[in-house]
């Protein structure tokens, strides 16, 4: 086994020591969240595992930070943002399966490589507006109508929220950008992460409202926004 393989082990071993102590993670999403670490790893290998690992980071971070006057505001994420199985998948999937594409078509690898920057993008975007923008913003509208509407409902968005999502979709692009080199995909994975973030506040107002979606369907579908709209970019641009 080469010496990449064993630094990845002791990485997943300790990241889910820690995800364990810190109760992050329910059980059976620890067991989901280090078997995507193996696929994203092999498919993409460190440039795949760090972006991933900064998504869970910072959007462990947003979620604790200030936890109790999201609390006071009726935002706060339902056990103290412990995230299950299912949501661990929700955000996670599109990358998972862009890291098996790659592992598989290792004449594509950039390709994939690059639709999970953009599916990572979009979740980090989403995760980090919601919990952030639910604090720092000034405003909030409704975004079918950008008529002013309730803090923390579902499809609504802020100018603040909308900028940290940015920056979070930003770092990811730089995670990407040093594993593959500095060109304008770093430009197309900010544009996709947005996109995703955008397309999560829409169905959020409409199908999340009306609840015939769940907000696990619409984590995955805003993540699949992130990934195709860096394909299409690459494809027509």
């Amino acid at each position: 086994m080469s010496n990449d393989y064993w630094l990845f082990l002791f990485i997943l071993l300790s990241t889910m020591f820690f995800i364990v102590r810190k109760k992050k993670l329910t059980s059976g999403a620890t067991i989901v969240a280090a078997a995507m670490g193996c696929i994203i790893f092999l498919g993409t290998g460190f440039t795949g595992i760090v972006m991933i690992g900064l998504f869970f980071l910072l959007g462990t971070l947003a979620t604790s930070f200030k936890l109790n006057v999201k609390e006071k505001l009726g935002a706060a994420e339902i056990n103290k943002g412990r995230r299950t199985a299912g949501q661990v998948m929700a955000n996670g999937g599109v990358a998972a399966i862009a890291g098996i594409l790659a592992s598989y078509f290792t004449t594509q690898v950039e390709l994939f490589a690059l639709m999970m920057a953009g599916a990572l993008a979009a979740a980090t975007a989403d995760t980090l507006s919601s919990e952030l923008g639910t604090l720092y913003g000034k405003q909030f509208y409704n975004i079918l109508n950008f008529k002013k509407d309730t803090r923390g409902e579902n499809g609504v968005v802020s100018l603040e929220g909308t900028l940290i999502g940015m920056a979070g979709s930003a770092i990811i692009a730089t995670v990407f950008s040093i594993g593959y080199g500095w060109d304008d995909r770093f430009c197309w994975i900010i544009i996709a992460g947005t996109t995703g973030n955008f397309a999560d506040s829409f169905l959020g107002a409409t199908l999340e409202r009306k609840q015939i979606l769940k907000n696990d369907a619409v984590n995955f579908i805003n993540t699949l926004a992130g990934a195709f709209t860096v394909y299409i970019l690459i494809e027509f641009l």
